[in-house]
Formats: C-alpha cells, structure tokens, sequence
C-alpha cells in the first residue's frame, strides 16, 4: 500500500506501528531511547492510499472525522515522530508536486483583496471570545512568547514579549502610535500604559473590535486607546511609531509591496515601525494545505528572502533583525496543555469535530517550530537613517527599565 511505502522510507528515528482497517499491525522503525514508541488504529480502508498520497491534508482530517484513531501514545506524539523524520522535506508524493509552481500557486491561494481578507480573519478570530480565554494569557496574547529565562509562565513571557517590543520602538511619551492587527487589544494599552502614548489600533475581526473597546473602557484608557474595524489598506493619517504583531502572516506574499509601501506612507519622516511575524528557515514555500483549508484561509508564514525585497522596493530602512527560533514551540506548548486542559469547556461550546480540529492545530503548530524550521523573526523598519541610535544598547537599557517600574508597580 502507498502509505507503508512511504512510512518504510521516513521513519526511522523512533518506532510506529499502524493498525490498518483489517485489524493487521504494521511496524515501521525501531524504538529509541527518548522516542515514545507510537500506534495508531486505521478504521477507514481508503486511508490507506489518501494518506500515502497527501498526508498533509487527510491526516489532519482523519484525525478530526475519528477514521485515525491513538492506541498508544498521544496525538502529539504521533505528529511529534512524523515531523521529527521528516524535517523540512515534502510529505508525500502530492507534497513533491507542491514544490513546483510555488509562485503560481502563492498568487491562487494567498491573493487577499479587502472583502477576501475580511472574510479569512472572520473565519478564524470571530469565534467566542470565552473561546480563546480557556487557553491563552489573561491579556489574551494570540502570538509568540518570549522565553529569555526556562522555567517562565507564559504570563510572564508575554509581558516579557510586549516589553522586547516596546523597546524596539523607542517610545517617548505622547507619541502617536498605530498597531496594526491589535487583536483583543492587549499590545495597544500595554504600550499606552508603559510609555504614555496614545494608539490607535485596527483589526477585521468585529469580535476583537468589541472586546478591545469593552477593555479599553475597563483599564480607563479610552481617551489615550481607540481601536478600529479598518484595512491597513484604507488607513489615512501618519504615525510616530507602528506596530504589527501576528498580522503580517495574513497578509500573503502578492501583497507584499503594498504592505510595505503602506507602512512607508503611514510613518512620520523618523518615525519606527517594529513587525513581529511567523517565518520559515528553509525558503519559499506553501501553507500546509489542512491549515490552509481550515484554520488560516490565505495565511503564509514567509521566509526573510521573499520580505526583505519588498522592504528595500518600499524604501524603508531595515534597522534591526531578530529571530526568535524555539519561543513559539514553547508557546504553542503552554497554549496545547491549557486547551486540554480545559477541554470539557470547549466541548460545551463546540463539538467533538472542533475539539479534535483545534487540538491537531495546535499540536502541529507546535512540532513545525520544534522540527520544520519556523521561526518568528522582527524586523524594525524606519524611513530615514537618523531615526534610531547607532548601537542596540538602548533596546536592553529600556526594556530592563520598563520590567523594574512593573515590578515596582505590582
């Protein structure tokens, strides 16, 4: 069959055995230390060849329907061996052929005009917002962590993210302050608060619009906080500084030298943007096609060859680079234990369907950062060569400034 044929020639780090629909076991590499050993039950006959041919989609959805079934070992295990022998190589013969054609296939999949793009952040971000309160940080921090000490809360990793990225931007107090993609509004009144700014932020999710401005209200910000239902796109107006954290991935490669002309036009002449994105080590690629179909319509995490070009053709300055390698396997750890954790309340407000869904997603996620090569990077961009000091001293100078007034504060 096409699907031991292909588990015979990649696995050989840890052991799998696949019970097919028969009830007859399959066994494919050898037990190793530090590999949990991993069975899964096939009840579906047809798997046998879907899998084979396009694991990168119908695994995920066996999973969901209940045709893949766990025996011994967990969900993650099982995806942590697979993605551990496979590394950054295709899944698959229909994962060869998704090698070739990359840019026609990136203009298809990731062209997202206003309407299109209104309805991908809908799909994903316009669920019950007691949804992602059940496995996210109190401040609802929906994008990487940062990790600088082990043994961190991923409370405290989040407030250590805002913080990186408050210095990056060299704040100073009454600036005008845009963030792009503000999600339930966490970055903007966290920068409001640290730095005496005010920010205006903008989302295509009507969910997060109503819960940034209900939080705003709540923290007495709304004076120096606003939040917005608008395109990066259509926004007029200029800003001191700009911000973007877990945005750009929706944003698709075609659109590229829009962004980047947009974020020129709406900086002041020394103003600092600072974008904080998903990227991949191993070059330009597609969105796995199960992610694409149903957690992220039109999203690509990109690779830095397929960004810098777009942000030379803009005319912008790129003034620092960052990237941050395992932080969001971490992160995507905390958000997995806490979302199984409380998987009784996701089934009250979902189905069994969804639970499974959401648990592969996060399950995959994570093991794509541990053995697949992504990656979140930073990029400070400016318009002018002024407009930040020659040395990085003052990021670290700023941020340990800004942790000694929290922890004095709290």
């Amino acid at each position: 069959m096409l699907l031991f044929r292909f588990l015979r020639a990649i696995v050989t780090q840890g052991s799998l055995t696949v019970i097919d629909a028969r009830g007859q076991p399959h066994k494919f590499g050898t037990d190793m230390p530090g590999i949990r050993p991993v069975k899964v039950r096939l009840t579906d006959p047809a798997l046998e060849w879907t899998l084979g041919l396009h694991p990168g989609l119908f695994a995920g959805e066996a999973y969901m329907d209940g045709t893949l079934q766990m025996v011994e070992g967990s969900l993650y295990d099982f995806v942590d061996l697979i993605t551990r022998n496979i590394g950054f190589s295709h899944m698959g013969p229909a994962g060869f052929v998704q090698r070739f054609g990359v840019g026609v296939q990136r203009f298809i999949q990731q062209r997202n005009p206003l309407d299109r793009s209104r309805r991908n952040v809908a799909h994903h971000y316009d669920l019950s917002r007691h949804f992602y309160d059940l496995f996210l940080d109190a401040d609802r921090q929906y994008s990487c962590a940062y990790f600088p000490e082990p043994g961190m809360s991923l409370e405290a990793a989040q407030d250590a993210k805002k913080r990186h990225i408050a210095a990056k931007l060299l704040l100073k107090p009454g600036q005008e302050v845009l963030d792009v993609g503000c999600g339930w509004g966490g970055m903007a009144l966290t920068l409001a608060k640290l730095a005496d700014v005010h920010v205006t932020g903008i989302t295509l999710s009507t969910e997060q619009l109503a819960v940034a401005r209900e939080r705003a209200t709540a923290a007495g910000l709304s004076d120096r906080v606003r939040f917005e239902l608008c395109d990066y796109r259509e926004l007029p107006g200029r800003f001191d500084r700009i911000v973007s954290v877990g945005m750009f991935e929706h944003v698709g490669v075609p659109q590229y030298p829009t962004f980047f002309k947009k974020v020129r036009e709406l900086l002041a002449d020394d103003g600092v943007a600072l974008l904080h994105s998903i990227g991949r080590a191993e070059g330009p690629g597609t969105t796995n096609p199960w992610i694409r179909k149903y957690i992220f319509p039109g999203g690509y995490s990109p690779s830095l060859s397929e960004v810098t070009p777009a942000i030379e053709g803009a005319g912008l300055w790129l003034t620092d680079m960052e990237v941050w390698r395992l932080h969001y396997a971490e992160t995507l750890r905390h958000w997995r234990e806490r979302f199984l954790a409380n998987r009784d309340k996701v089934l009250e407000l979902y189905d069994e369907r969804f639970c499974r869904m959401w648990e592969f997603y996060l399950v995959g996620s994570e093991c794509a950062f541990r053995h697949q090569g992504h990656m979140v990077f930073q990029a400070q961009l400016a318009r002018d060569v002024h407009a930040l000091p020659t040395a990085r001293d003052y990021m670290l100078t700023d941020e340990r400034g800004m942790a000694e007034r929290q922890t004095r504060a709290a």
